[in-house]
């Protein structure tokens, strides 16, 4: 059973008290007996003792401080410069490390060297590791008046900007208390009419992606074309203050409703301290004696409040929007890599599917049999596993083989095909001339059919997913029985027929 502190405190105390009534009784005590037989001895040996006592307490408390860390080096301890949060750069650098090794495999070259130079500035900026902050917003939010106001009130240097009006400006800053450069960029305006309109838009968009922070300009309450982008950026991790600029065309009541509005709307992923009002550019006046009054900004709310946020927040930030843009760079060049490999695993299907009707044209067989030696293919399994990095032996691709022809004949899409092309063919005169190549070009769909869920398979890591082989099958087969596609297969199955029997 734990006694309560307070207890503990009192009992200790008490035992303090009582040693010191013993030690105060027992140095009394000695003072009257020496007194008796040395008087002129008493009183020095008294202060001796008390002296001891004192240099042993003396001792006792500065032994206890060195141990404690009270004393000493530690006072003087140098400050550590802040880092970057050690797990989130050594994620970010593995993930571009990873990403390095992907981009080997993009045939494009220039697609390749332009992801190998997004790779490099993301490196770059792990190790400079300066906060960017990106004002984003409608080109009459007052975006410029914003930068201006900062650059006028934030004490420290301004360097001078960077880039062009159409592709974004920035600045550097130093704030004080924060170590790290702040590169403050003006973004072009979104919803913007024209192409050009268009083009400065998708400019702006990845400026703010690539941001450490952002600052969202509005003037007024949120319209549907600019609540769908921030929500956009902030879903994918982006750290966001929205600013409600140009309050000082409202009245106070109006300013705090349009305030409580914008917190309302973005509350699943804005705080509501980091909704803030301003007046980055007031509109001047006229007083009464018939002065014309131009105000001071009115921004100090945005400069606490980023302040705060960059002191507290300022390696994370860094950390996790570098890692968020590792992780973008690497889809990106995931997708590449798929849609080159589909592109390679095409050929290979088309390659394989005319094969197939062309030997089954010149030697017409039963059902069952062309199935198992057109359109699932041995040999077709193993080149598509290649591509996307997987060697099968013949034994297992064949047995891949075998499992999917029994599908395809099981789910009945053996005689739907059938079904498919015979109607397809009727609407074709030529029909009446190919005779034993219907069975070639049914060859040659089934055989796509397989191939291309192969391609899936293969795609998913050797998965056939949650449906397993029968449902991806069936996904194949519904995709390619459109009759634009039915039309133009045919087409292109007797062209090539007619051309193998000549």
């Amino acid at each position: 059973m734990r006694f309560p502190r307070s207890w503990s405190i009192a009992i200790g105390g008490i035992s303090i008290a009582i040693l010191a009534l013993w030690l105060i009784n027992s140095l009394y005590a000695l003072y009257v007996q020496v007194s008796l037989t040395t008087p002129w001895l008493a009183t020095p040996i008294l202060i001796g003792i008390l002296l001891l006592i004192g240099l042993a307490i003396a001792a006792i408390v500065y032994y206890v401080g060195i141990f404690q860390g009270w004393w000493g080096k530690s006072r003087t301890k140098p400050q550590q410069l802040p880092k970057v949060p050690v797990e989130k750069t050594a994620a970010a650098t593995a993930n571009l490390q990873a990403i390095d090794r992907q981009l080997q495999q993009i045939q494009d070259e220039v697609t390749r060297q332009a992801l190998i130079d997004k790779s490099r500035e993301i490196a770059d900026n792990l190790a400079r590791g300066q906060i960017r902050v990106v004002v984003f917003g409608t080109g009459s939010a007052g975006k410029t008046s914003l930068i201006n106001a900062i650059i006028g009130r934030i004490v420290g240097e301004v360097g001078a900007p960077m880039g062009t009006t159409t592709r974004g400006e920035t600045y550097t800053l130093e704030l004080k208390g924060l170590d790290r450069q702040i590169l403050l960029t003006d973004t072009p305006g979104i919803l913007e009419a024209g192409i050009a309109g268009t083009q400065r838009e998708a400019i702006a968009r990845e400026l703010a992606t690539s941001a450490d922070l952002l600052l969202f300009v509005v003037d007024n309450d949120l319209r549907s074309s600019e609540y769908i982008p921030l929500m956009g950026l902030a879903e994918i991790g982006k750290r966001s203050l929205l600013i409600f600029n140009k309050t000082d065309l409202y009245t106070p009541i109006d300013r705090l409703e349009i305030v409580t509005k914008l917190q309302q709307r973005v509350q699943s992923e804005i705080e509501p301290q980091d909704v803030i009002a301003i007046a980055a550019n007031p509109q001047p006046v006229r007083l009464e004696s018939g002065e014309i009054f131009t105000p001071d900004p009115d921004i100090f709310p945005l400069i606490r409040r980023l302040a705060a946020v960059l002191r507290a927040e300022g390696e994370d930030l860094i950390a996790d929007n570098i890692l968020l843009q590792s992780q973008r760079l690497g889809a990106e060049a995931r997708e590449l890599i798929d849609a080159q490999r589909r592109r390679q695993a095409d050929r290979i299907v088309n390659r394989y599917q005319w094969i197939g009707a062309g030997v089954v044209t010149v030697t017409p067989l039963p059902v069952v049999d062309f199935l198992a030696t057109a359109a699932i293919n041995t040999q077709m399994i193993m080149e598509i596993g290649k591509i996307y990095g997987c060697d099968l032996n013949k034994d297992t691709a064949q047995e891949l083989a075998l499992s999917l022809g029994k599908t395809l004949t099981s789910l009945g899409i053996v005689k739907g095909a059938i079904q498919l092309l015979s109607t397809a063919l009727t609407v074709n005169v030529t029909t009446y001339a190919l005779g034993k190549g219907v069975q070639g070009i049914t060859a040659a769909y089934l055989t796509r059919i397989a191939g291309r869920s192969f391609i899936e398979y293969f795609r998913q890591d050797r998965s056939w997913g949650d449906g397993g082989m029968a449902e991806a099958v069936q996904q194949q087969f519904q995709l390619n029985r459109k009759d634009e596609f039915l039309k133009a297969f045919v087409q292109q199955a007797i062209d090539k027929i007619s051309i193998g029997r000549e």
